[in-house]
């Protein structure tokens, strides 16, 4: 594969399992496709192309010729100069590395996180949340977001990809999406009753199981063990964690428990406020699951992979 196939795979594999369903994503690229005809030419020159076939503004290729073959990747969680440099020591040592994989968007796709977050106004909806309370919740997060990343140095690791001429991409929110869509198919199917069969059922995937090890396995942060699950909602994807009023407007739409990678404590306060259960995860297991399942998509096409920055590389095959 060269790197411009990948890159398709990562956004065709996206949608493929996005919540929102492939009709509605088709609907929203050509409504970009429609405002983009619409822009005068300078508007034009600046429209930034992917966004015409690619949803995920956090998923980009940020260095590299698309026509690149691709025999070796190296992939982590987080792709920062400590792992270009890797890389680099392990071309040194005999051991080609033809492209970098990070989860964490760098670059430009971190600079566009928020514009991902959008997505989670029609995940509410699909959870029984209007959609104007949705998107009025929703606008004052997404801006927050998008003012906290304008200070950051985004382009560190991509500065010193461009150095060793290393080809450097991000694959987010697909992989979010892989991992949401595999833990909620299977915790729908095993109808769990209580919050501690969700935990027992988390344990028995091997990212999780070795996260357990490493202390960094599932934890209930909000509720008990022992208390009834409700309706459970896996929240993994859309950028990065959402608004604290949403957690009102799901309990009241009949959500009982929320698995999700991460929560910050203004927002475990809020859901403990209105009596919803939360499962950590786990952040570093729940990346590496959604990794693993895109990784073996391209294990399958002979690319080989070495993992580094926190990622636990698990092969499920197809």
């Amino acid at each position: 594969m060269n790197l411009k196939e990948i890159y398709d795979l990562a956004v065709e594999v996206g949608i493929s399992v996005d919540l929102r369903g492939t009709e509605e994503i088709e609907k929203k690229l050509e409504r970009t496709r429609e405002k983009y005809e619409e822009l005068d030419d300078e508007e034009q020159e600046e429209f930034e192309q992917e966004k015409l076939d690619n949803p995920y503004a956090d998923t980009r290729i940020l260095y590299g010729d698309p026509e690149t073959e691709v025999q070796k990747i190296l992939v982590g969680i987080d792709i920062e100069v400590g792992e270009v440099l890797i890389a680099d020591r392990l071309r040194e040592k005999g051991e080609e590395i033809d492209l970098i994989i990070s989860h964490h968007p760098e670059g430009k796709a971190l600079a566009n996180l928020h514009q991902v977050m959008h997505m989670q106004e029609e995940i509410l909806h699909l959870n029984g949340v209007p959609i104007n309370v949705a998107q009025g919740i929703m606008a004052k997060r997404i801006k927050e977001v998008e003012r906290n990343l304008m200070p950051v140095n985004h382009n560190k690791a991509l500065d010193a990809a461009k150095i060793f001429d290393i080809p450097l991409m991000s694959v987010h929110t697909p992989a979010d999406n892989l991992v949401t869509d595999f833990l909620q198919n299977k915790i729908d199917e095993a109808e769990p009753e209580r919050v501690e069969d969700v935990i027992e059922l988390l344990k028995e995937i091997p990212e999780y199981k070795e996260a357990v090890n490493l202390k960094a396995g599932p934890k209930v942060i909000v509720g008990s063990k022992e208390r009834k699950t409700g309706k459970v909602v896996v929240d993994m994807t859309g950028g990065t964690s959402g608004s604290k009023e949403a957690f009102k407007n799901l309990a009241q739409a009949g959500v009982g428990t929320l698995v999700c990678m991460h929560m910050g404590e203004e927002h475990r306060k809020k859901a403990e406020e209105n009596h919803i259960n939360v499962i950590i995860a786990g952040h570093i297991a729940s990346d590496s699951l959604g990794m693993n399942l895109f990784i073996d998509k391209l294990t399958t096409e002979g690319i080989e992979v070495t993992s580094c920055s926190g990622l636990i590389r698990v092969e499920r095959g197809e």
